[in-house]
């Protein structure tokens, strides 16, 4: 709680079984109603609508969004402060919208048709009761065959081995599939050329469980098709809605930085690159993590051996002059043929799923999420 002009703000009341609910709507203009009512539509959310303050007990307090017209403003002026209330309007013209903003206690002021966008996805995130988002680190190769696929998805292997709502990114459309990796090639669910058209906002539950489902986890790879080029917004769209269902997001990420993996750089928390211990793969990874850092400010580094006489983790490190993650172990039997369809990481005790584990161990609390 926190006291604004004298009166108690409250903070909304999670609802039971982690979705809130749809919006509080407060207005008497019949057209301004009809605006929100299919903004509502589009968020997948349906609202309790008023003419003024709801008489029910709580249902001013209780609602997770509350958007008051600006035909509304003085019907409420009175009412319990609280978060999450946004005063929507016509005229752009009006100064006094500021003013009747400040009398009810809004959080913000929104002018139709121009914030349809965002009202819509602030709709959409106390629909499906946005909490924190994803935890969310990309791996990348400092040279190709670094082994930053199979990084990658021991990450997620572990990540959903110790109950995290986890989801495995495929940004390399040339890698080959993550799915291959994981056994799943022909698992049913959506891969990325069914998003290529996604424009706005995607729901973050519908995303969840439209992909293949592997060892617990959730993958978005690429079909064996023609190659389809996934526009900006729409890696931008689809990353976002995986972030909003919290848990995490690992993302395998390819060694050029086109305008769709930018997107993805935008988003990430950690970054890590991972490296031979070979003079010729560092400079190279120089370059990746030149390109990388201009874009992703937290950028670290994996090596891998074995290592030559003078070099080590830590050389390497300070060569790229990025913090060090650690040495990435071998995992017997990856290399093999005959391995089957058991996945990296997958052997809990394994050497590759320790190292996995340290590391989401730090991450985790460094991010304030364990």
């Amino acid at each position: 709680m926190e006291s604004v002009a004298g009166t108690v703000t409250h903070d909304p009341p999670p609802a039971a079984g982690g979705r809130q609910g749809g919006p509080l709507i407060v207005t008497e203009d019949s057209e301004l109603l009809d605006d929100l009512l299919r903004l509502c539509a589009a968020a997948g959310a349906t609202p309790e609508v008023h003419h003024g303050v709801p008489e029910r007990r709580g249902s001013w307090e209780a609602a997770p969004l509350v958007l008051v017209g600006d035909d509304a403003a003085r019907r409420v002026r009175g009412a319990v402060r609280r978060r999450g209330v946004v005063l929507v309007g016509r005229d752009q013209d009006d100064s006094g919208v500021w003013r009747r903003a400040v009398e009810i206690g809004a959080e913000h002021v929104l002018m139709l048709p121009d914030g349809e966008q965002w009202l819509v996805d602030r709709i959409a995130d106390v629909a499906e009761g946005v909490g924190r988002p994803a935890l969310t680190v990309g791996v990348i190769g400092g040279r190709g065959g670094a082994g930053a696929s199979t990084l990658a998805c021991a990450l997620a292997v572990t990540s959903a081995r110790e109950g995290l709502r986890t989801l495995l990114v495929d940004a390399d459309p040339l890698g080959g599939g993550l799915d291959v990796l994981l056994g799943g090639e022909t698992a049913e669910g959506l891969r990325w050329p069914a998003f290529a058209s996604s424009r706005g906002r995607v729901g973050g539950g519908a995303l969840e469980e439209s992909l293949p489902e592997l060892h617990s986890l959730r993958v978005l790879s690429w079909d064996r098709g023609d190659r389809i080029a996934v526009p900006p917004q729409a890696v931008r769209a689809v990353l976002a809605a995986a972030r909003r269902r919290g848990g995490t997001v690992v993302v395998d990420l390819p060694r050029r930085i086109d305008d769709g993996v930018a997107e993805v750089l935008t988003q990430l928390d950690v970054g890590v690159l991972v490296v031979p211990a070979e003079l010729r793969a560092v400079a190279a990874a120089g370059r990746v993590a030149s390109a990388v850092g201009m874009v992703l400010r937290d950028l670290r580094v994996a090596v891998r051996g074995p290592y030559p006489p003078g070099l080590d983790d830590r050389e390497v490190a300070r060569l790229l002059g990025l913090p060090l993650v650690g040495e990435v172990p071998d995992e017997p039997g990856l290399s093999r043929p005959d391995a089957g369809t058991a996945p990296p990481g997958a052997a809990p005790r394994g050497p590759l799923a320790r190292f996995c584990e340290g590391f989401w161990e730090r991450a985790l609390v460094e991010a304030g999420a364990a």
